[in-house]
């Protein structure tokens, strides 16, 4: 495959490069159609739904995420819009209703983001990362959250990073009945079981923990301070996400890299955090962010921070879309996998490149994914535009708040 410079050359040698602009205004949005995943998780708003936006030109894009009727209200306003003005439409969508939407819409709209990045690296021939300036790597590093047993505890640690993982990680363990959570009986069980993780990986692995806001701030600062001797890789969402401000007061106590982002959305719900130097790792993911075209205004927040990202596990098509986005960013990353990253997808013949514990970029145009919808069922579709409140532009065209 032609490399992006040569590809330019071509181009514009054959007069091309004016005949793909033209054919990039013309791309019109005449259907989205939304396909349930039988994979999904059962969560509306981390749905792993396929879906597809298709053009008048014959070109189709594929995202992932969403529910029924956050797609549909979004999708609704992008019908007879030009598929490759993305920044105007995430703008258009995100503000063209009376409130700005909350996480659950954001998953929507990253969904159709994703599919829109796509019909864009189709059209050009290249692949996303391309568009978003190339690869600053040659892959991407993971982590392993669920890896299989192997045996006890250190060994199945010790199998993770033999295959090729970065870092092992676990959560807050220990005893409990039937939902009962004593904290420090649990906090004494996982300073024992991350010794036993520590032992697996050796001086030259890596590993996390996850404390899932289990934790309230005297037990989260208590946990972190017994680990510190481990040196793991990150400690995550060690307190609730709903006071952000809380990390100011924890931030000084813990000395490890602290990782959050898991329950944020957008650059608004997630830039406390970061503008403030109160996380070393933004867990913020795609879809959730609203699509590769938020999720790379925040990795450009993180970097001017020295914040690298770590995004959360998501649906096999976000994570081949985050391989992209992950590839253009120049500071630290590394992916979050389930398990040993190998799983076999009926309605997607091709998804992501994952070997030997890392994600590589794909060379195939858009997002390099392919979608088989005879396997699955088409749960909406969407064919005419819908615009619920005035919209407002400045004289240059652009959107503003009505």
């Amino acid at each position: 495959m032609m490399n992006r410079r040569q590809l330019f050359q071509v181009l514009a040698g054959g007069g091309l490069l004016a005949r793909a602009r033209a054919a990039l205004q013309k791309l019109k949005i005449t259907r989205i159609r939304l396909w349930e995943s039988p994979i999904s998780r059962p969560i509306f708003n981390q749905s792993f739904h396929v879906v597809t936006v298709e053009t008048d030109q014959g070109l189709t894009g594929i995202g992932e995420g969403g529910s029924r009727d956050t797609i549909e209200q979004c999708a609704g306003m992008l019908i007879g819009q030009e598929a490759n003005r993305i920044e105007h439409l995430w703008q258009y969508v995100y503000r063209g209703h009376f409130y700005p939407p909350g996480r659950e819409k954001i998953h929507a709209l990253g969904a159709l983001d994703l599919a829109l990045w796509d019909i864009k690296g189709k059209a050009l021939g290249v692949p996303v990362y391309e568009l978003l300036g190339g690869r600053t790597r040659d892959h991407v590093e993971c982590y392993s959250t669920g890896f299989p047993r192997k045996g006890t505890t250190a060994e199945t640690a010790r199998a993770c990073i033999e295959a090729g993982f970065r870092a092992f990680r676990t959560s807050v363990t220990g005893p409990g009945d039937g939902g009962q959570f004593d904290a420090r009986r649990r906090i004494d069980h996982t300073v024992e079981h991350c010794r036993e993780i520590r032992e697996g990986v050796g001086p030259e692995g890596d590993w996390a923990i996850d404390f899932h806001t289990r934790l309230d701030y005297a037990d989260a600062v208590r946990l972190a301070q017994l680990l510190e001797p481990l040196n793991p890789l990150f400690l995550e969402d060690l307190v609730r996400s709903e006071y952000q401000a809380l990390y100011e007061k924890l931030r000084p106590q813990v000395k490890s890299p602290i990782a959050v982002g898991e329950h944020h959305s957008d650059k608004w719900d997630i830039r406390h955090l970061i503008e403030n130097d109160l996380i070393d790792y933004c867990r913020v993911s795609l879809p959730n962010s609203g699509g590769i075209t938020e999720f790379m205004k925040i990795a450009a927040l993180c970097e001017t921070h020295y914040v690298g990202l770590a995004p959360h596990f998501t649906g096999p098509i976000a994570e081949a879309a985050l391989v992209h986005a992950c590839a253009a960013f120049p500071g630290p990353v590394i992916m979050e996998m389930l398990g040993d990253g190998t799983r076999e997808i009926p309605y997607l013949p091709r998804s992501y490149d994952f070997r030997n514990g890392k994600m590589h970029p794909v060379e195939a145009p858009g997002l390099g994914v392919e979608f088989d919808s005879s396997k699955v069922k088409m749960m909406a579709e969407i064919t005419s535009f819908s615009q619920p409140i005035p919209v407002y532009r400045r004289p240059d065209g652009s959107i503003t708040n009505w």
